[in-house]
C-alpha cells in the first residue's frame, strides 16, 4: 500500500490501526517477557547484542570505566543528549553480567532521601487505624499486624549499598536537572558507602533484623537500622553539561566526557538496532550523512537519527518531499528550537 499513513485526519472511522507495524526496538515494551533483568537493557543496546559486543568503544571510555571499577569510583559522564551516556551503564552491566540496572532519574525536586529509601508513614498510621476498628467491631484478629519493614522501600541508591558479592550498576541520570544540594548531599553516601535508617535503628534492640523491600522488587534484610556496602556499585553519573559540580564531588569521580559517534560507532550502532542494510538506500544515506555532517556546536541527538531512519523506511513508498520533511520534522537540532 502506498499510503503509509495510519491517522489520515478525515474525521472518519476506520481500521486502520491493524496495519501498524512492530515498535523500534528501542520503544518496544512487550519483548522483557518474565525477565525484568534485562527488558530495560534490551531496549538500551538493540534486539541484536553480539553487534554492540563486537564494537568496541573508544579507548578514553573503556579507561574510564575501568579506572571506576578498580578504584571503587563514581564515573561522571558528561555529553550532548544522545550521545549514550546512560546506555554506557547497560552496556557495562550487561558485559560483566551484573544484573539489572538500577536506575535513579533526577528531577528537581528529587533529594537523596528519595535515593536511599521511603517511609510510607502515613500508610502505616492508615493500616493501624482500620485494625483499632475492626477490633472494636469484631474482637482481635488472629493475624498479626504488618512489620515496620511493611511500609519501608528501599530506593536506587539504597539498594545499591546492599552488602553483595558483586557490585551492583546505579545510574543516577541527568544530575544536572536536580536542585543546588544534591550534589553535595551525595557526598558522604558516595564517600562512605553506608547510610541509617533512623525508623529502624530506634526498634534495633527489639527488632535487630527487619525485612523490608528492595527498588528491584526483592525482599532484604537490614540489620540495626544501617545499611552498609560490602562492594561498592558501579555507579554512572551523566549530566547533559547545564551546570556545573561543586569540587568536592568532582575530585570523587572518574570524569568521562562522551563525545558524538563517529561514523563507525554510528554505523554499529545503526545496525543493532535497525538491522543490517538499514542505512543502505539513498535516502538512508543521506539522513546519515546530514547527521555526520552538521554544523558544529549543532546539537542533534542519536536516537533523532534512528527515528527518522525507522519512519522513513515505513514511509519509503511516499513522495520524496514527503520523507524529506518527515526527516526535518524528526532531526530539528536541539539547541534551535523553531
Amino acid at each position: 500500500m502506498s499510503d503509509w499513513r495510519i491517522y489520515r485526519g478525515a474525521g472518519l472511522p476506520h481500521d486502520e490501526i491493524r496495519r501498524l507495524p512492530a515498535p523500534p526496538p528501542w520503544r518496544d515494551f512487550s519483548a522483557g517477557g518474565t525477565d525484568d533483568t534485562l527488558a530495560g537493557s534490551d531496549r538500551r543496546l538493540g534486539v541484536r547484542r553480539r553487534l554492540v559486543q563486537n564494537h568496541h568503544p573508544r579507548p578514553a571510555e573503556t579507561d574510564a570505566v575501568n579506572a571506576a571499577l578498580y578504584l571503587r569510583r563514581p564515573l561522571l559522564v558528561t555529553g550532548n543528549p544522545g550521545t549514550g551516556k546512560s546506555t554506557l551503564a547497560h552496556a557495562v552491566a550487561h558485559e560483566l553480567g551484573l544484573g539489572r540496572v538500577l536506575r535513579w532519574p533526577i528531577v528537581s525536586r528529587t533529594t537523596l532521601q528519595d535515593g536511599l529509601y521511603r517511609y510510607d508513614a502515613i500508610g502505616r498510621l492508615q493500616d493501624v487505624q482500620l485494625e483499632r476498628a475492626r477490633t472494636d467491631v469484631s474482637g482481635p484478629s488472629a493475624a498479626a499486624p504488618a512489620g515496620i519493614g511493611s511500609y519501608i522501600r528501599l530506593g536506587p541508591l539504597g539498594t545499591a549499598l546492599l552488602p553483595s558479592e558483586q557490585p551492583r550498576v546505579l545510574l543516577i541520570d541527568e544530575l544536572d536537572k536536580s536542585d543546588l544540594d544534591l550534589p553535595n548531599d551525595l557526598l558522604n553516601a558516595l564517600e562512605e558507602g553506608e547510610f541509617a535508617i533512623p525508623e529502624l535503628e530506634r526498634l534495633a534492640d527489639r527488632e535487630p533484623v527487619v525485612e523490608v523491600l528492595g527498588d528491584d522488587g526483592r525482599k532484604v534484610r537490614i540489620f540495626g537500622g544501617r545499611v552498609r556496602c560490602t562492594t561498592f556499585p558501579f555507579i554512572v553519573l551523566t549530566s547533559n553539561g547545564e551546570r556545573d559540580f561543586p569540587a568536592a564531588l568532582l575530585r570523587r569521580c572518574i570524569r568521562l566526557e562522551l563525545e558524538p559517534p563517529g561514523e563507525e560507532q554510528l554505523g554499529a550502532m545503526i545496525e543493532a538496532h535497525l538491522g543490517a542494510g538499514a542505512a543502505t538506500g539513498e535516502g538512508e544515506r543521506d539522513l546519515v550523512q546530514r547527521f555526520l555532517n552538521r554544523e558544529p556546536g549543532e546539537v542533534i541527538a542519536t536516537d533523532q537519527l534512528l527515528n527518522a531512519l525507522y519512519l522513513t523506511q515505513h514511509a519509503s513508498r511516499a513522495e520524496r518531499v514527503t520523507r524529506e520533511r518527515i526527516a526535518d520534522m524528526l532531526m530539528q537540532p536541539l539547541d534551535q528550537p523553531r
